[in-house]
């Protein structure tokens, strides 16, 4: 006589492993959709704390100081040039730069880079030293205005790795560049 083989057994222990994994997969899906909720939240506050400011002094206040908390960052940066001219902002102030510095900045920078960085990048100023990733972001003024670039960096290692979270950045850049050129005096 044939033997007796339970199917039952391993087929409900299969079809509990596989529900499990969909619903560790699904719970993983929720975590991403809350965090990427909160991200374009906090992109459009701070776009509209830029838009609310009253001259170039008061965006790059609202850059440098404000939009570290309202993004959840540790620093960010702004950095411009024209001509020969070349200036950086950050948490300490506006202070010149040379050129070259910005210029190197923003090669191969298209419209967003996202890297993971052993040190921020020079024009971050002091906290170069703690930023671990960073999101570089082409800034373009209608010509002949002022080109740069918006730093924004962190303390955790690779934290900007989405295509979406590229949009939102391009996004940001594109508010700070046209709200720059209110403001930027346009030469003729």
């Amino acid at each position: 006589m044939g033997q007796l083989i339970d199917f039952e057994t391993s087929g409900v222990a299969s079809l509990r492993r596989r529900v499990a994994e969909v619903e560790e997969a699904n719970q993983d899906l929720i975590a991403f959709a809350r965090g990427h909720s909160g991200a374009v939240s906090a992109i459009h506050e701070a776009a509209l704390a830029a838009v609310d400011a009253d001259g170039l002094d008061h965006l790059v206040h609202v850059v440098t100081q404000a939009w570290p908390y309202t993004l959840g960052l540790d620093a960010v940066a702004l950095a411009l040039f024209t001509d020969d001219q070349a200036v950086r902002a950050d948490m300490t102030g506006l202070h010149q730069v040379e050129r070259r510095i910005v210029e190197r900045a923003m090669e191969g920078v298209g419209t967003v880079v996202l890297r993971g960085v052993e040190r921020g990048h020079p024009l971050f100023g002091p906290a170069s030293d703690l930023i671990r990733a960073e999101a570089l972001i082409r800034l373009d003024g209608p010509p002949p205005l002022q080109v740069g670039v918006l730093m924004l960096g962190q303390r955790r290692p690779q934290g900007f790795e989405t295509r979406h979270g590229s949009e939102l950045l391009v996004f940001l850049g594109r508010v700070v560049s046209r709200m720059m050129a209110r403001w930027l005096p346009h030469p003729r």
